[in-house]
């Protein structure tokens, strides 16, 4: 196995500051919105954020949102956790991207895997495991237990500070039946990171490297054998619902997935709005009487619209968060696939009320020169075009989530 070049410094697993709070914690990332936004070029440049906003994102403890008490993590809930998400998408979408998707597999990890996997995975405090869904390579069982995995896999969100990666391989057939699927979770020292990201048209500083893992052992407490991601059903019950005594430790994983999609298109169209609102008060009219913008009747109407567009597919974001949450707390019956499905339903119309608001109002009234190289609007632009492509939000929820979702009401 290649050794990996990044550096990434493992946090100590100390005790989470006694008292924390969702609000302080949103309000710190509030406090780096500023920031982000100023260091939009850089970060494209890059590929990923820089290491002293990372050292930052330790210190503010967004690391442990997820990680659970027992582990040194603040067990905020899913809730603070997707409104920093918006918030630091708000100042930068690939940064809000590679910070949500390289830390929202603590959810995961928490909730499906047992207690030995969890006790190494969490051991460091500070918990950076991108991962994807979609099943790549080879998992070939091992002497002795466990298996022994080749692959590479694209796309893997926070790879640069990662501490872990979350997979699937593709387990061989056996007594006749179809391959099955295995779900793993690798540490740092066992996989490579790609230098394969950045020409995109959006998102170049999302982080979204390649991995790749060259005989590999993943012992038996740390792979899933027949279980994807997406398809997991709570309704059993999970490891860590029983082992932490917290409900949402045992919520819908494919709503969960579909939250976090659009946590950050929300907050790069809150970006859009701020820049909007800056050109309102900065720009005239273009014909007479020429007066600022902001005191058209026109730009009024639009910037109006947009406001309202964007506030109701954050509310319904976290409403539907909301539901997710109380269906959890009601037990693991209430955690059914049917409303994984309707709030992913939810989730399909806040992602596309958000793009339209952008696409739809803010870019064409705020005119081509806001758009140029280099510019708020135009980053958001093409970020939220790139994020727009991802398979989440152009065929799960367009198509197989709502099909699904009627196959299972109407019969």
């Amino acid at each position: 196995m290649t050794a990996n070049t990044d550096t990434v410094e493992r946090h100590a697993s100390a005790s989470s500051e006694a008292g924390i709070t969702g609000d302080q914690m949103i309000a710190r990332a509030e406090a780096m919105v500023d920031e982000l936004i100023e260091r939009q070029a850089e970060t494209e440049a890059r590929g990923f954020y820089a290491e002293d906003t990372h050292e930052r994102f330790a210190r503010n403890g967004f690391y442990r949102i997820l990680v659970p008490r027992r582990y040194g993590g603040y067990e905020l809930g899913i809730d603070t956790f997707f409104r920093v998400c918006v918030t630091l998408a708000r100042g930068c979408g690939s940064t809000g991207w590679m910070f949500g998707l390289g830390t929202s597999h603590g959810q995961v990890a928490a909730s499906i895997f047992g207690e030995r996997a969890q006790e190494e995975m969490f051991a460091g405090g500070d918990f950076i495991c991108p991962g994807t869904a979609i099943p790549r390579g080879t998992a070939v069982p091992a002497a002795g237990g466990g298996w022994t995995v080749n692959g590479t896999w694209s796309y893997c969100s926070g790879s640069p500070y990662g501490t872990h990666f979350m997979g699937h391989s593709m387990l061989p057939a056996e007594d006749g039946k179809p391959p099955t699927q295995l779900l793993f979770v690798a540490p740092r020292s066992q996989w490579k990171r790609l230098d394969d990201w950045g020409q995109q048209l959006g998102m170049r500083g999302s982080g979204s490297h390649g991995i790749t893992m060259e005989n590999v052992h993943i012992p038996p407490h740390m792979g899933l054998p027949g279980v994807q991601l997406v398809q997991y059903d709570a309704t059993a019950g999970t490891p860590g619902r029983t082992l932490h005594g917290n409900p949402e430790y045992g919520g819908g994983p494919l709503a969960f997935i579909n939250f976090l999609n659009c946590s950050i298109m929300v907050g790069m169209a809150r970006g859009a709005l701020d820049a909007y609102e800056h050109l309102l008060r900065e720009r005239t009219t273009l014909v007479p009487p020429v007066v600022p913008r902001y005191l058209d009747p026109d730009y009024q109407v639009w910037y109006g619209e947009a406001v309202g567009m964007i506030g109701t597919a954050e509310a319904a974001l976290m409403n539907a968060v909301q539901q997710w949450h109380d269906a959890a707390v009601r037990g693991p019956s209430a955690v059914t696939p049917e409303l994984d499905l309707r709030l992913s339903a939810i989730s399909r119309h806040v992602a596309t009320t958000a793009w339209t608001a952008v696409e739809g109002i803010i870019l064409p009234t705020a005119g081509s020169s806001a758009i140029r190289h280099g510019e708020r609007l135009e980053r958001v632009w093409r970020d939220l075009s790139t994020l727009r492509t991802h398979a989440g939000l152009s065929i799960l929820l367009p198509t197989i989530a709502m099909r699904e979702l009627a196959k299972s009401v109407v019969r």
